[in-house]
């Protein structure tokens, strides 16, 4: 059958086996055919049994490309993508839950842009915290409301302060906070040059 072109070590290979015939003797060579070669053999052979598996090779095709298979391959490979899919949801879900409250952290940071509340300004400023909000309050930048909360003077406020909406998930407390600006930072950090020495 080499004639055909098939290649020893890829089509099939030899090997020595002991005699079926019970004979004794030498081992005879045999072969261990692949299956590309043995579908191509039996198409290829003009007999009774190469004309059944010719038969039998056609039915075989014809049913694995009824209607119904290719539909029964197509809802296997559908399920098998949703099943990725939902295996890259559930990761990204848990990556989201992962990183959202650093998003949120950034969001808040980006939204304050660039902000800082009294503790955190004096604290650039190396100023104790008590010290920096007395020094405010007695340069009338800053008063304290009914409620004890530090807000900004109108007159004083020209652009030194900004007054925004507020949400700590730690303490669920929510209302408005007085913030420093970048101008305003620099401004203490001129005026309180003695506080600081």
């Amino acid at each position: 059958m080499c004639e055909y072109g098939f290649a020893e070590n890829t089509d099939y290979c030899s090997f020595l086996s002991d005699r079926s015939d019970g004979k004794a003797g030498k081992p005879r060579t045999d072969h261990q055919l692949t299956i590309e070669m043995a579908k191509e053999l039996c198409m290829l052979q003009r007999n009774d049994k190469g004309k059944q598996a010719r038969t039998y090779f056609i039915e075989l095709e014809k049913a694995w490309n009824t209607p119904e298979m290719i539909m029964s391959r197509a809802l296997r490979m559908a399920e098998d993508q949703l099943k990725s899919v939902k295996l890259l949801n559930s990761k990204l879900t848990v990556e989201n839950q992962i990183m959202q409250p650093k998003a949120d952290y950034f969001d808040e940071l980006v939204d304050r842009n660039l902000l800082t509340n009294f503790r955190e300004t004096a604290k650039e400023l190396e100023i104790k915290p008590k010290q920096f909000v007395a020094f405010l309050v007695d340069k009338k930048y800053i008063y304290r409301d009914k409620r004890g909360k530090l807000m900004p003077y109108a007159d004083k406020n020209n652009g030194l302060f900004e007054i925004k909406e507020t949400f700590n998930e730690k303490t669920q407390w929510s209302g408005t906070q007085t913030l420093v600006t970048p101008k305003g930072r620099e401004t203490f950090r001129l005026l309180c040059l003695d506080l600081a020495s």
